[in-house]
This record gives structure tokens, sequence and C-alpha cells, in this order.
């Protein structure tokens, strides 16, 4: 039986690997690069650094490979996810079948946590539905880029007694739940922050835990141009973002 190790690696810093990831690390057999393109090697290179840095078994290999990219001009957002799930899911069973034994470990360096916002463990799910052999997995947690946005803005999440509500962008539109105060905004590619009504308090972040991070806080009104602003500088300084924030209604 062979067995994916999903490993939560934090939101860039390689000290966010808790001793149970690099543990993880240490057991696999291989470890798979994922590669997104020139503009986005350096996500590739923090694995490869994380690898250099904690991995001491020296019969562990490297497979690097090039992540299927989604069709952005699909009509159908979800439609358009799910066809690129399933290229993943059938990159994934090419990768184990060439490179793996029925008794080995694979371990896919997951940003962040894989249990937030992250696509790993429904990939993994249609990987063992297409696989024809049978695979296990193991979720090691990470870091997540919501705990690395508070720790950077020195915040608590909430607020005493009252709820949080974790939404993206394309959802923001519809406003914060009744009895919430407080929002993690995360996927937002379009600043939906700019068409909020009301009053609040945001917390940006982007890069977090990197020697790039940018970090932005204040009343919305004051700092949303702002924020668009400097979102595009870095994004095209660097080719790609990721960035997230806190929304805290007055």
């Amino acid at each position: 039986m062979r067995k994916l190790l999903l490993i939560g690696i934090g939101t860039g810093n390689p000290e966010h690997m808790t001793v149970q990831a690099i543990n993880a690390l240490n057991r696999a057999d291989i470890v798979l690069i994922p590669r997104k393109g020139p503009a986005k090697d350096d996500l590739a290179q923090l694995r490869r650094e994380i690898c250099d840095r904690f991995l001491t078994n020296n019969a562990t290999r490297m497979v690097e490979f090039d992540l299927p990219v989604r069709d952005a001009a699909d009509p159908s957002y979800t439609h358009g996810v799910e066809d690129w799930h399933a290229a993943i899911a059938e990159t994934y069973r090419g990768l184990l079948e060439a490179h793996t034994t029925d008794d080995a470990s694979a371990a896919l360096l997951v940003w962040g946590d894989p249990s937030l916002y992250d696509s790993t463990l429904r990939i993994v799910e249609r990987l063992r539905d297409i696989a024809g052999f049978v695979i296990a997995h193991e979720v090691i947690p990470g870091i997540t880029s919501i705990q690395a946005l508070c720790a950077s803005h020195r915040i608590a999440l909430n607020t005493i007694g009252n709820a949080v509500e974790i939404t993206t962008g394309r959802r923001l539109r519809d406003g914060f739940s009744a009895g919430v105060d407080t929002a993690i905004v995360l996927l937002d590619g379009n600043c939906a922050f700019r068409d909020l009504p009301g009053d609040f308090d945001i917390h940006w972040g982007a890069y977090l835990g990197t020697p790039d991070e940018i970090v932005i806080a204040g009343r919305l009104a004051d700092v949303s141009d702002e924020i668009v602003r400097v979102r595009a500088e870095a994004r095209a300084k660097h080719g790609w973002i990721m960035d997230t924030y806190l929304l805290r209604r007055w």
C-alpha cells in the first residue's frame, strides 16, 4: 500500500516547519516538488530549501514535476476547478506509479495547512478513485495564513464572545453573517473589500512569513487604496502574490 504524507509547511518561512513535519519529511521515500512556471519558481525553491535544511534521510529522493494549470478562461469557475483537480490527480497517479513501489511513501509539501482552503485533500480523494492501486494518506498540520497574519499584526483573531467567519473574496459581497464582527478573507484576487458597505478596520498581509512580507492595517476607508496599489506593485514585481486579510466591523 502506497502512502501519501500531506505536510503543512506554513506560509513561507522554513522555521514554520514543526518537529512532526520534519519527522514526516524524513519518513518519505520521495518528496514531490511541483513547478508552476518560471514566474513562480520561488514557490518551488522554498520547498527545495526546506528539503535542503531539514531532510537528513539520504535515501529520500526529490521528484520535481510540472503542475497542471487551471483554465482561467473557463466561464464556469466550478467546472474549471473540477477539470484542474482531475488533471492534478492524474499527474499524481503517474508520478506514484513511476517513482514508488507498493510499500513506499511520498510527501507533498502543502502551503499553509492541508485542511484550510487548500484542495490537496480533495485531489487525493480523486486520486484514490482512479489510481488502480491502494493509497493511504496522513495529514501533518501546518501554520496557516490566518495564524501568520494575526501574529504579524500582533492581534487576536476574535473579539470577546463574538464569532469569526472565514470566507473568500467571491463571497464577501454577500456581507457578514448575523452575529459576526470579524471575517478572515482568503482568495481575493479582485480586492472585494473596496465595495464593502459600512465601517471596518482591516489588517492585510502578503507573503506572510517570508522576507518579502508586507502588512498594512487601519480603517478600511483610509487604507483601501493603498492596499490595492501596494498589492498590484508587489504582484508585478514577483509575478505572483499570496495575501489575506482580517476585517473587523466597528
